[in-house]
């Protein structure tokens, strides 16, 4: 049944996926934004439309937690650079989160949290206490992982009679992506080798801990129980120097990284995530080209080919605000993709 008004939501962050999500929930009829959470002091004080190229709209960006908490909201889309990038582990993002949750907001995240099981009983304790006293619920999703390395995997074994590996990659261009905080301070691209070892360990963490969520997800949706999720990292060196969106790109510096996590048991990989990272693809012709591959070795045997995602900013931000109405409908407590609709709804369909 289509809804009485237009549901209420809250953007927390307008970083490089933050300003798409900001720009749907701005022109879609289904939403009112409610209010802006900005972490960039110039931001402050300006008006939601403007920091994305469109009309005013009343809403003043903020950079007033408390202010944000006391709003009347349905949901918050919480898309800011996770906690590990502050050289925190996830404790940061829950504090924030479940302070969400409990002030009566429905939270979507892109800093984890598909699978908060992995994290232990204790957050997830605070988690579903957030929700319980709030009357809300939380959903973690993105783009991978949250769909290309869960959602697509689960939805392909539904033809299969047997499942021996299933084998996900990702290969992404960041020519264009415009955020120097991610490429350069959380990707380590640009640095030298020396410098980006030690600039990486956060990123490290934090990716373990995302894909490990994933991995131990799809894991436990086809009932197979994991020993422990390996991880192990490399990356090339710039021969050439180039320039890309964030920055120059030197020879002998970090300009690629490739990410593999395995999902073990009994010493063999049952799930196995690759993940390749490029400054510019046409410049590293190591590893794959960009665009994804899902591989279910079984009966029958699988692939899927994905060659290009052309906005994968876009994709992220898409995927987050078509689950709003799913997410604020759920009964509260920790809401997997499993617990919404199909794929957590779609945007606004235009016919020519």
């Amino acid at each position: 049944m289509p809804l009485s008004r237009p549901l209420r939501v809250v953007q927390w962050a307008t970083g490089a996926v933050g300003r798409y999500a900001l720009r749907n929930l701005i022109t879609r009829p289904d939403f009112e934004l409610a209010g802006v959470l900005v972490y960039d002091p110039a931001k402050v004080g300006r008006d939601a439309g403007q920091i994305v190229g469109l009309a005013e709209t009343g809403v003043t960006c903020t950079d007033d937690v408390e202010r944000i908490l006391a709003l009347d909201a349905d949901c918050v889309l919480h898309m800011p650079l996770p906690a590990s990038y502050f050289g925190n582990d996830h404790a940061g993002d829950v504090e924030t989160i479940c302070a969400l949750l409990a002030s009566g907001k429905n939270v979507i995240t892109t800093t984890g949290f598909v699978y908060p099981k992995c994290y232990g009983p204790g957050v997830v304790e605070r988690l579903e206490s957030a929700c319980r006293t709030g009357g809300t619920s939380l959903h973690g999703t993105g783009i991978n992982p949250g769909f290309v390395s869960d959602f697509l995997p689960l939805a392909l074994t539904g033809l299969s009679s047997r499942i021996d590996h299933l084998y996900v990659r990702e290969s992404s261009d960041l020519k264009g992506h415009p955020s120097r905080q991610i490429v350069v301070d959380l990707f380590g691209f640009t640095r030298s080798a020396k410098d980006y070892t030690a600039s990486v360990r956060p990123f490290r963490a934090f990716q373990r801990s995302l894909f490990a969520e994933s991995v131990q997800f799809v894991a436990d949706a086809l009932g197979v129980a994991l020993d422990e999720v390996e991880e192990s990292d490399e990356f090339e060196i710039a021969s050439e120097e180039f320039e890309i969106a964030a920055g120059v790109v030197r020879p002998g510096t970090v300009c690629a990284s490739r990410w593999t996590f395995s999902g073990l048991v009994r010493g063999r990989p049952f799930m196995t995530v690759e993940c390749v990272y490029k400054a510019d693809a046409t410049k590293v012709r190591r590893w794959t080209v960009p665009g994804f591959t899902i591989h279910i070795e079984g009966v029958p045997q699988m692939m899927l080919n994905i060659e290009e995602i052309s906005h994968g900013l876009t994709g992220a931000a898409s995927h987050a605000v078509n689950a709003i109405p799913s997410v604020c409908a759920a009964p509260p407590g920790i809401r997997t993709l499993l617990d919404l609709p199909l794929a957590t709804g779609h945007g606004t369909v235009r016919l020519a």
